[in-house]
């Protein structure tokens, strides 16, 4: 029997009612509910399975004769405990003379590093004037990034500083402080400065003990230690072990001899000096801390011969939270070499000023400035500053939680500085900028990788990198301005090979523009200062370039087809720089272009190099007016002197005062 059917007789029998419970929608909702109701007593007795690889697993796998590749992710955090593994050169696979200075290597280069994507964990505030150091967080696993330039005058400043940096170090445990020299020669006086105030900063540091600090009433046994290393072309260890003696630390850092290879192995001795004191930093099994903190300062005026060991030396250092400062030199704006004012340091001879060439830029990991010149303007040859240290060793100081301090004796905001003005074994550069200004302007600190990612999602910072590197190749040749007619053949003449020069020069602005025009397009998208300033001043500025040149040659055009002097005495055309465009519209719209944009620069970016750039710039009038002047063909000889003067004797020669010898500039 139906049982449906047999519920509705029985219903309709006991109620005397013809309609049941399971009429119209019932029976359907009926059965949907003991389905239900018979599904959540099945799932209540089912254990679900957890994804074990949602779990987050510490593997540490100790590298002891072989080097892993690894694939790293494009995210990935750090472990609180570090992990051993090979490097190069390590100092304790030296044997140890008993000599002062250890030559740690001959080569002692780093291995070529593997880029690790960026971490973002923090945020700068840079060339500000810090009132409350934030230093390293040792205590959370935190990579912590520093400060990217602290404008100063002198290295002294920067020590002040790091001495508060180290008692902030010291507050949380034992400390130990490296300190690495450039043994080049332009830092001798920057060496004698710093050894000077050694006894200031462990006076200090004395008298803040004796007065009961309790960053040192922590410790039972030598709270701060030093260490010295140098570095040149080899790297060398100058104190046997860490040391608390101020006598033994000073005769290090007097002792070491000059180095005149003219090479700077810096990020070689920072990777060196982490690995060797890096036992310091592994957590004890007991205690689960390390046994010290781990502070490197360096002392250099260059930006490095050995940068290809940056990312290595960034990643010992971040993977130990071994902070970095550099007391270092303000890297000039979008140029590689400096001019050094080099004085020989030995009175006994010649004490006259002469200039060597230094690697103190650029700023940024690319060139990011368009350089050219047209029209015997040098807006391009003085360099200036660019608010910023060397890419390299800036980037260091910021990755590892440290300080990049940019010494300059002549730094003075908002004046101009003479080349003959610049102080002794510094470069010259003839603007400084604001340094509360210049920190919205940091270039980007990332790994070779990440920036050209960044490159290839924004045309406009594609174009204007590429654009920058043509223009460093190719500088711009001068243009011929004073044409002198003897006869119509004659300037006919000069006036076409004018044109043939202007015909070479026209293809490398129109190549440098076409190449920043593609870029328009992701100029509207760009939303940082820095690559908003540099995309339209490079692009105002060829443009202003090319609006000359073409003008240029339409004069000579002109002049082919015949001009008439106003007064018949002139005989020379003299090509001079005019405001006005009168050889074409097209030109004229393009000048508009060219004064809009260098107009934006100066009005979005006050105070910046951008600004200061573009102003020059527009200055300089963008068409060609000609002019006219008389030149003497045929001047008068100068009257006969009577005869060559006999030579002077040897009493002559030997009465006037004997200048010193000169020695030449040795590689900075």
């Amino acid at each position: 029997m139906n049982p449906i059917r047999g519920f509705r007789t029985w219903w309709q029998h006991r109620t005397g009612q013809e309609e049941t419970p399971l009429d119209g929608d019932a029976p359907v909702w009926f059965i949907s509910m003991l389905f239900h109701l018979a599904l959540l007593i099945v799932l209540a007795f089912v254990t679900l399975r957890t994804d074990d690889s949602l779990r987050k697993v510490t593997l540490l796998v100790p590298v002891e004769d072989e080097e892993v590749e690894l694939q790293l992710p494009d995210q990935f955090a750090f472990d609180e405990e570090p992990q051993e593994e090979i490097g190069a050169g390590n100092f304790s696979s030296i044997d140890m003379p008993d000599a002062m200075a250890l030559i740690i290597s001959e080569v002692s280069d780093v291995p070529r590093h593997v880029d690790l994507p960026p971490t973002n964990t923090g945020e700068i505030d840079i060339n500000e004037v810090i009132t409350v150091a934030t230093g390293p967080n040792y205590s959370d696993n935190l990579a912590v990034k520093g400060q990217a330039g602290e404008g100063i005058t002198g290295a002294s400043g920067a020590i002040d500083r790091i001495t508060h940096e180290i008692l902030l170090s010291l507050a949380d445990r034992k400390t130990l402080v490296v300190w690495v020299f450039d043994r080049s020669p332009s830092m001798l006086r920057q060496r004698s400065e710093v050894l000077g105030r050694f006894d200031r900063v462990y006076e200090e540091l004395g008298v803040i003990e004796a007065a009961g600090n309790p960053a040192f009433k922590k410790y039972d046994d030598k709270p701060l230690l030093t260490s010295i290393v140098s570095f040149g072309n080899t790297v060398e260890l100058h104190t046997k072990k860490p040391t608390d003696n101020l006598a033994e630390i000073k005769e290090a850092v007097e002792n070491f001899p000059a180095d005149e290879s003219g090479i700077e192995k810096v990020f070689s001795a920072v990777y060196l000096a982490a690995q060797e004191y890096k036992s310091l930093r592994v957590p004890d099994a007991q205690t689960k801390q390390p046994k010290r903190n781990v502070m490197i300062v360096v002392f250099t005026d260059e930006a490095g011969d050995d940068q290809d060991g940056l990312e290595t030396t960034v990643k010992e250092c971040r993977q130990y939270e071994i902070p970095v400062y550099v007391v270092g030199v303000p890297a000039p704006f979008g140029r590689k070499e400096t001019m050094v004012k080099w004085v020989d340091p030995d009175p006994q001879y010649d004490q006259t000023p002469q200039w060597g060439v230094v690697d103190q830029g650029p700023e940024s990991l690319l060139p990011e400035r368009v350089k050219l010149h047209f029209s015997g303007d040098r807006t391009d040859e003085e360099p200036i500053d660019s608010g910023f240290g060397p890419f390299g060793l800036t980037r260091l100081a910021y990755e590892t939680g440290g300080i990049f301090f940019a010494v300059h004796p002549n730094r003075n905001v908002n004046r101009t500085i003479r080349q003959r003005d610049t102080a002794e074994y510094s470069a010259y550069l003839e603007y400084f900028f604001d340094p509360a200004i210049m920190r919205r302007y940091r270039p980007d600190y990332v790994s070779t990788d990440v920036y050209m990612r960044q490159l290839s999602q924004n045309k406009a910072r594609a174009a204007l990198v590429k654009a920058s590197q043509m223009s460093w190749l190719t500088p711009m040749d001068e243009p011929r301005l004073r044409f002198v007619k003897r006869d119509e053949a004659a300037l006919a003449n000069d006036l076409s090979e004018a044109q043939k020069e202007a015909a070479k020069l026209e293809p490398k602005v129109n190549g440098l523009y076409e190449l920043l025009k593609l870029g328009e397009a992701d100029r509207e998208k760009e939303t940082t200062p820095r690559w908003q300033a540099g995309f339209d001043l490079a692009l105002g500025r060829v443009l202003a370039v090319k609006v000359r040149t073409e003008s240029y040659n339409a004069m000579l055009a002109k002049a082919k087809r015949g001009l008439k002097f106003e007064e018949e005495k002139n005989n020379t055309w003299v090509l001079a720089p005019a405001d006005e465009i009168s050889v074409g519209s097209q030109l004229e719209n393009s000048a508009d272009k060219a004064r809009e944009l260098l107009e934006r620069v100066v009005k979005d970016h006050p105070g910046t190099p951008w600004a200061l750039l573009a102003s020059r710039e527009l200055e300089q009038p963008l068409g060609w007016k000609w002019t006219e002047t008389f030149t003497d063909l045929a001047p008068p000889r100068p009257p006969a002197a009577g005869g060559p003067a006999p030579p002077p004797s040897d009493d002559v020669k030997n009465t006037g005062p004997k200048r010193p010898p000169k020695r030449k500039v040795p590689p900075l």
